[in-house]
């Protein structure tokens, strides 16, 4: 199944168009994602690749997106000159593997190197860029950073587990199930300001590539 996905993701690849990679500028902290990676390839040279990944382009908009600005909400850069670019989620092909790329709601979840052995990194994100400054500030404030961490996913955990009561009690509401089963009532509504929490516990750890299918997206 990874073959085959990676296969079709590959498939989306289109030759870029050589343009040079834009400068970031701070008005594009929430929009915009460029992330590096190092390869030296076998006959000893090494080349910077760049993935610069644009975000709240949706399904709906992207043709048009890319027909106004001739931007892909994701392309590939060389040593600074644009060679791939793709929709999202997406595989480069590098020389002795694939970069994979693919977003959520809140930011990257996934943006890793992985090599033709199997074994994986992240590539590492523009200091101006929020994933950058994330960085920064775990490297400055590591301690500080291990419990904003823990926060955040108790804030994901303790949204999860009231979403899961509530759904329990819409599916308790039909006749048929309740008749079997009675009638559940969940003993807590999740406020406005949860919601809100969940969201930047969400987008916080999307700066640091943390990604669970079930607490990063039911829970937020």
């Amino acid at each position: 199944m990874k073959n085959l996905k990676r296969r079709w993701q590959l498939g989306k690849v289109r030759p870029g168009d050589g343009s040079a990679l834009p400068d970031y500028r701070l008005w594009q902290l929430f929009s915009r994602s460029v992330l590096f990676l190092d390869l030296v390839t076998p006959s000893g040279e090494t080349h910077v690749y760049a993935v610069d990944v644009r975000h709240m382009v949706d399904a709906k908009t992207r043709k048009q997106h890319e027909d106004a600005v001739g931007k892909s909400p994701a392309a590939l850069y060389r040593d600074g000159v644009q060679i791939h670019r793709s929709n999202l989620p997406t595989s480069f092909p590098v020389p002795g593997g694939v970069i994979e790329v693919a977003t959520s709601a809140f930011g990257l979840k996934r943006i890793h190197f992985v090599a033709e052995d199997g074994t994986e990194r992240a590539l590492r994100p523009h200091d101006r860029s929020q994933e950058g400054l994330r960085a920064r500030f775990d490297r400055r404030f590591p301690r500080t950073s291990a419990v904003v961490g823990a926060v955040t996913l108790l804030i994901l955990l303790a949204a999860l587990v009231v979403n899961v009561m509530n759904g329990i009690e819409a599916l308790t509401r039909a006749p048929a199930i309740a008749e079997y089963v009675g009638r559940f009532v969940s003993p807590v509504d999740l406020p406005t300001w949860g919601t809100v929490a969940g969201v930047l516990s969400a987008v916080e750890r999307a700066t640091r590539l943390r990604f669970n299918r079930l607490i990063d997206t039911v829970s937020s």
